[in-house]
């Protein structure tokens, strides 16, 4: 084979390689403070692909079901759009970005800096009704890295042994979270944050054509309640995309009834393999209008 036939050759199947490769998350930089059951870090070179398929560069990259928004961030710090908006529903996730992207950042990062782990300290923080933004902001940023699987929502229990028998200490980096809020409130003028419903906001803006969606929806998995506002009418999610100007991107469960309603809309599927916290390979559906570039 010439060595042009061959290049040519590789051009074409590229596009295809991250259906099968396994994205090693260790080679995507980790952008957001929180920690997340089915975090999406490993879907960034994917979105990469996507937006640079596009005609245009997006004017608004917009994340209607935030929650710790590696994405969003991913978008903003690498540059793929000129603004980020997200928006989140769970009133603990919002002050934790109502603070980020607000004036009291720093005043976040001391408390996380001089805080000592201990179960009493931990208990005392999330036991305390919150007397601020800022207070409930930081009582989200402990629940999220002491809880089993950074779960947030209500009756997930503490990490008793943890990594390495680390207990509670097991996913305290504040140096690391600090080095990631402080990055992050010095592009917030390039980041806007809406506390409200996902939903409703692709209702009132889906004859935006400058905007572009990227629509991770929250789920429960194998029956457990991993979001606080985990229920949502994902037909609706899907008339609503179906109506939207831009274009966008939703990830879900590779589940048979998704993949009927994204029949239903004669939207395109993918299945592109993660890992999940066990690190098992596990597949998830990517749908959209035009998947040629997946």
């Amino acid at each position: 084979m010439s060595s042009s036939r061959a290049a040519q050759l590789i051009t074409h199947l590229e596009p295809q390689s991250l259906r099968y490769r396994v994205v090693n998350v260790a080679s995507v930089p980790h952008r957001s403070p929180f920690r997340y059951p089915g975090g999406k870090t490993w879907l960034v070179p994917h979105v990469r692909r996507w937006l640079s398929s596009l005609s245009r560069r997006p004017r608004e990259f917009v994340e209607p079901f935030a929650g710790g928004a590696i994405v969003g961030l991913s978008v903003v710090f690498e540059d793929l759009a000129d603004h980020v908006t997200l928006i989140e529903l769970d009133s603990g996730v919002a002050a934790v970005w109502q603070t980020i992207l607000g004036d009291n950042a720093d005043r976040l990062v001391a408390r996380i800096e001089s805080f000592d782990v201990t179960h009493d300290s931990v208990r005392a923080v999330l036991d305390a009704p919150p007397r601020s933004t800022l207070d409930e902001a930081f009582a989200t940023i402990v629940r999220n890295r002491v809880q089993r699987g950074g779960i947030l929502a209500p009756g997930a229990s503490l990490m008793k042994s943890g990594e390495n028998g680390r207990g509670l200490m097991s996913r305290w980096y504040p140096q690391t979270l600090s080095r990631r809020i402080l990055a992050i409130a010095r592009l917030r003028e390039r980041i806007s944050f809406v506390h409200g419903d996902g939903m409703q906001f692709i209702e009132e803006n889906a004859d935006r054509e400058d905007a572009v969606w990227f629509l991770d929806p929250p789920y429960t998995v194998a029956g457990r309640r991993l979001y606080l506002h985990s229920g949502l009418d994902h037909g609706r999610l899907f008339r609503l995309a179906a109506h939207a100007m831009g274009d966008f991107l939703m990830t879900y469960d590779a589940a048979e009834p998704i993949r009927f309603l994204a029949q239903k809309h004669q939207f395109q599927t993918r299945t592109v393999p993660m890992k999940n916290t066990h690190h098992a390979v596990m597949r998830e559906l990517l749908i959209g209008r035009n998947l040629a570039w997946v």
